[in-house]
């Protein structure tokens, strides 16, 4: 199999890429964030494209590793017939960025173009509010090899783009899928909205295509929709190639250069990308790579990361921001940075653990409870009586009470199944209030059950 990817994704900025309209589409009634200019009605001209629209691209290609255009970049008339596109042609850009790389995967080109319309074929209206926003489009070389590398690329693109601030990530996202096996001709997918889509859509074009070359059907190059209700794939029509959409430059709008001063303001302000953090991370910080892939997830997280780690060891930082702040953030289904976690907090809570005033058991509960909290950890500890990790002597108590509570769970451990070990701690545990050290416990338990 290979298969290439070509992904839209519309830019974050707040009017549309050659007007002033409003950008809020998704919020505002039907057709009220248009203007002559973005209906492309007679006599309106577009303004010079929007200059956040530009730099967010250049910033994007930046962070994809690609090189920009030296020479000037200008607008492209991209002509098809639709009811979402009310001139019969979408403003399309040369490429701005190309030759980049992402993971081992090679971008052919990143450009700008505008939004069109939404069609609503079974209403047969069209709302031209997004008419006009601000579009980059990534072009990968054929490169993916399997459906599970072209989910894994997506993912990283997608935080990438979240990383670089300039897009409106996955749920914007539309990619057109081409895959070819061998003794096959291409098939493109038009239009797949989500990570998951485009996995699917893969893994059933795999079977339709093996289906047709073992029957000795010819594979016709066609452009396919992807049903996303179904998990199939339907045909559309045979394929376009670039002659069929009748390009010609704008005359309407004039092309554009990269100054050398724009490119590298650019760079100096733009963030590290997350696969080139997350390499970082381990050669600097000396963790796995399953916990750097994990805490460069997000970029704020990935800035705690670095801030804690000046006072924390790194490893035990990374272990539990990867496993237990992650897990509490996932279950809460938000993001370090809407969290109201700070980075003193994250401190305060591994130094409690550290210094042994609370057990490891003790600070996942304190840490489920720092969410949009405005109490310290140390007030949270106090609050739940969880400050102090618990003596030798009730640690023995606990144990003998739990034997004691206990007796079948004492033949399971005789009879040598190992549950019943794991039983026990957890009842010392639940005793002790979760001050107890599991490891002593675990020590205490088998010597008292010799």
């Amino acid at each position: 199999m290979k298969c290439g990817l070509e992904i839209h994704v519309q830019l974050e900025t707040d009017s549309k890429l050659f007007c002033d309209c409003r950008t809020n589409y998704q919020d505002a009634p039907a057709n009220t964030n248009i203007c002559f200019v973005c209906l492309n009605q007679p006599g309106a001209k577009p303004y010079p494209p929007n200059e956040d629209a530009v730099n967010g691209a250049i910033k994007i290609a930046l962070m994809l590793g690609c090189k920009i255009a030296e020479n000037e970049t200008y607008f492209m008339r991209k002509h098809y017939d639709y009811p979402d596109l009310s001139s019969g042609y979408q403003r399309t850009s040369i490429p701005i960025g190309y030759e980049g790389n992402l993971n081992g995967i090679r971008i052919r080109e990143v450009h700008l173009e505008e939004d069109p319309g939404q069609y609503k074929p079974d209403l047969g209206v069209v709302d031209f509010n997004r008419s006009g926003i601000s579009l980059i489009e990534i072009v990968t070389e054929p490169d993916m090899t399997s459906p599970e590398e072209a989910r894994t690329f997506l993912r990283e693109l997608i935080r990438v783009l979240e990383y670089s601030g300039s897009a409106r990530g996955e749920g914007t996202m539309r990619a057109d899928v081409n895959i070819s096996l061998e003794g096959g001709k291409r098939a493109e997918i038009k239009n797949i909205n989500s990570i998951k889509g485009a996995y699917k859509a893969l893994k059933y074009e795999i079977v339709r295509q093996k289906n047709l070359i073992r029957r000795g059907v010819e594979i016709k190059q066609e452009t396919r929709a992807f049903l996303e209700s179904q998990m199939i794939t339907v045909p559309m029509r045979l394929k376009e190639e670039a002659d069929d959409y009748r390009y010609i430059p704008d005359p309407d709008l004039p092309p554009m250069v990269a100054e050398d001063e724009q490119i590298e303001g650019i760079k100096e302000n733009m963030p590290e990308p997350p696969h080139i953090k997350s390499e970082r991370f381990i050669e600097e910080y000396g963790i796995a790579e399953e916990y750097s892939k994990v805490i460069t997830s997000e970029l704020a997280l990935a800035d705690a990361f670095e801030e804690v780690a000046k006072k924390i060891d790194p490893s035990f930082a990374a272990l539990w921001m990867r496993d237990e702040l992650k897990r509490v953030l996932n279950y809460n289904k938000i993001g370090f940075a809407e969290s109201g976690i700070t980075n003193a907090n994250i401190v305060e809570l591994l130094k409690l653990i550290q210094d042994k005033k609370v057990t490891p058991k003790a600070a996942k509960k304190i840490i489920e409870k720092m969410p949009k909290n405005l109490n310290s950890p140390v007030k949270i500890a106090e609050e739940l009586g969880l400050i102090g990790v618990s003596d030798k002597e009730s640690v023995l108590k606990a144990v003998k009470q739990a034997i004691d509570e206990n007796p079948q769970a004492v033949t399971d451990y005789h009879e040598g199944k190992k549950g019943a070990m794991n039983f026990l701690i957890g009842q010392v545990m639940r005793l002790t209030r979760g001050k107890a050290d599991p490891g002593e416990t675990a020590k205490f338990l088998s010597e008292a059950l010799r």
